[in-house]
């Protein structure tokens, strides 16, 4: 029983944490260190 209420408050606040990076576009901050990291490891960047 202990285990399963551990398990919802785990989900819920690891759904609202993707909805709040979301919302402040962390996405776009996360794909654009992805892409210069990337260029910098062949030589582009």
């Amino acid at each position: 029983m202990k285990v399963k209420i551990i398990r919802k408050g785990l989900l819920i606040t690891a759904i609202a944490l993707i909805l709040i990076g979301l919302w402040q576009n962390g996405f776009h901050d996360i794909k654009s260190k992805a892409i210069r990291i990337c260029y910098e490891c062949i030589g582009i960047g």
